[in-house]
This record gives structure tokens, C-alpha cells and sequence, in this order.
């Protein structure tokens, strides 16, 4: 256990200078296309969205992150194309788009087959869970620039543009209902990293709470992908929805500007419980960087909250509030 308390921002990663690195980059983009393909959206939300006559094309881009630095210490390779479609799958569903193409971008320091061919497993899995084609991509070899390798890669979906779900309707009173996420997904890995490496384990120990797997397959177990939200969309009234990714439940403000009160929340993952062991950190801070045992969100009046908890194996965890972000008697901001 580490003797200090370990933060992603101490580990390399501050989320407010992330921030505001993205809204340096965004301010000059001012240019905005008219008629077919001009944005419906700005900037900002899980994905974006142009106009397609009675559709909207929906857009999202993201990657893996370094947990390819894990993929490569357990030289396992064929869970992280699940990742890299899921990050991005993920975030059209939490605007209620079905995702329909998707092409990756692969850089390379060097070539191998059996790498290649385990990276386009996982690719493949995901493409079948979110029942979509893989349409092309990208593969670059940069050994000047690149060391190991980084995927990512882009998702296109669509979308009636009377059904986008944006968060305009959640008001007070609505519930929230949690969906389980499968282990830490694709974010918060810089600190994961960092709390394994101070902590005298390794990635090939096995797992303290279950020794029948290692902490390295622990942590490469691949994002969950959640298509069962789009059946959820055709049967409740849903009022809003959140992916639960990097910055935690900090990510909500993206939804509503009201609040939400998680009086029962899901049990985090056991993976969870280790790393806030092992890296002494704080319960503020774990929630702020991970999805702790919660993936994906919905926000629904409470009529329809039972039927959408039974349809995805979630639960209802709490209610829109008049402010703030709140689990149990913790303040997230």
C-alpha cells in the first residue's frame, strides 16, 4: 500500500488542465456547414450530430488509452479492440444513436502478425456486439513516434432527429437507474498504472480477491458494450442518458445543469476496492476518475425506472435533484 494518497493528477493526468486544453483547441473552431451535414449540436456532448434529412448522423472518435501498456506487459492483445469500439459505441448510445460503421486507426513502432491478428479479434467482437461493420481504417508505422502501439478509432451512427436525447427533458423527480460496468472499462489507466507500480505488485500476480486470475487480466477485462440501451429508448420514455467514462460522475454536468443524489449506488467492482487499497485513495477521488462499478446511466420518470432497471440488469440508484452530485453523504462537486 502506498504510503501517500495517490491522485490521477499526481500521476500525470489533471483533469481540469484537460479541460482547459480542450477549450483552447475548440475556441477558433467557429466554422459551421450549412444545409446537409450541418451540426445540430455543439461541442462538447458524448457525440456529435449533422443534419441528414429526417436523420441526424451522430459522430464520435476515441481510443484506448494506456491500458495498451498493460496489453503489452501481458502480451494479450485481443480485449483491446473491444475497448477501442466500445469507448466510442458507448458514447453515440448516450445520445440515442445506433451505431451503424466504424473505422480504426492503428500506430504501430513496429509490425507483427500475431499482434495484428489479435487486435483485429477484438475488433471484430465489438463490431458483433454493436452490430455494425468495420467500413476501413488506418495503420501507420511510426517507430520515431510511437512506442508499442496506440488504437483508436471512429464511430458513425444515426439517428431520428425527433429522437436524439440530449438531457433537455430530465427534470426533477426523475430517477436514475445504474447500469453495471463490466470492471475500470478504458479510463482512469495512468493512475491504475501508477498505484500498481507503487504498490511491489505485478500485472502477473494473482489477484487478491480472487486468485483464480491475475491482476493484469483483471484489469483487461474489455468495456462493456450497452446496445440493450437502444431497446430501453423504444420502450420508456427516457429523458436522458450518461456514459460514465474519465472524470467519473463529473462527466454528468454534460446532461443537465440539476442535480443527482445516488442514495443507493451500484457496489464498485472488486477491482476498485484494490486499487483504493493499494494506492490509499481518496473515496472523492476514486469517483472522480472512475465509473466504480457504474458504466452507463438512465435517466427516466419514475414509471418506467422498474422496467428499465429489469431490461438492462441494472438497478435504480438514486433521482434528479435540484444541484450538486452527491452519493450517499459524499460530495463529487
Amino acid at each position: 500500500m502506498s504510503d501517500k494518497h495517490l491522485t490521477y493528477a499526481d500521476s500525470g493526468v489533471d483533469i481540469e488542465k484537460e479541460e482547459s486544453t480542450i477549450k483552447a483547441l475548440t475556441s477558433g473552431m467557429t466554422y459551421r456547414r450549412e444545409g446537409l451535414g450541418a451540426p445540430l449540436t455543439d461541442i462538447g456532448h458524448y457525440a456529435g450530430l449533422i443534419e441528414f434529412g429526417e436523420y441526424a448522423l451522430a459522430m464520435a472518435t476515441d481510443g484506448v488509452g494506456s491500458k495498451v501498456l498493460i496489453a503489452n506487459e501481458m502480451k494479450r492483445w485481443n480485449t483491446v479492440g473491444i475497448d477501442c469500439i466500445a469507448m466510442n459505441v458507448n458514447d453515440l448510445l448516450a445520445i440515442g444513436a445506433e451505431p451503424i460503421s466504424f473505422v480504426d486507426y492503428l500506430a504501430l513502432e513496429e509490425h507483427t502478425d500475431e499482434f495484428a491478428r489479435q487486435i483485429g479479434e477484438g475488433l471484430t467482437k465489438g463490431a458483433e456486439i454493436s452490430k455494425m461493420t468495420i467500413v476501413g481504417g488506418e495503420t501507420a508505422t511510426l517507430p520515431e513516434i510511437i512506442n508499442g502501439f496506440d488504437l483508436a478509432g471512429t464511430c458513425l451512427g444515426m439517428v431520428k432527429k425527433d429522437e436524439v436525447i440530449t438531457g433537455e427533458k430530465v427534470q426533477l423527480g426523475d430517477v436514475l437507474v445504474g447500469i453495471p460496468s463490466s470492471g475500470v472499462h478504458s479510463n482512469g489507466y495512468t493512475l491504475v498504472r501508477n498505484i500498481v507500480k507503487q504498490s511491489g505488485y505485478s500485472y502477473q500476480d494473482k489477484f487478491p480477491y480472487n486468485p483464480e486470475t491475475t491482476i493484469g487480466d483483471e484489469l483487461l477485462i474489455p468495456t462493456r458494450i450497452y446496445m440493450e440501451v437502444l431497446d430501453v429508448i423504444k420502450e420508456c420514455d427516457v429523458h436522458g442518458l450518461a456514459h460514465i467514462t474519465g472524470s467519473g460522475l463529473l462527466k454528468l454536468k454534460r446532461v443537465t445543469d440539476l442535480g443527482f443524489d445516488f442514495t443507493d449506488p451500484i457496489e464498485p467492482n472488486d477491482i476498485f476496492k484494490f486499487l483504493q487499497e493499494e494506492g490509499n485513495v481518496d473515496e472523492l477521488e476514486m469517483y472522480r476518475t472512475f465509473n466504480m462499478g457504474m458504466g452507463f446511466l438512465i435517466i427516466l420518470p419514475e414509471e418506467d425506472a422498474k422496467k428499465a432497471a429489469e431490461m438492462t440488469g441494472g438497478k435504480i440508484v438514486g433521482k434528479i435533484v435540484e444541484s450538486g452530485i452527491r452519493v450517499k453523504d459524499l460530495e463529487i462537486v
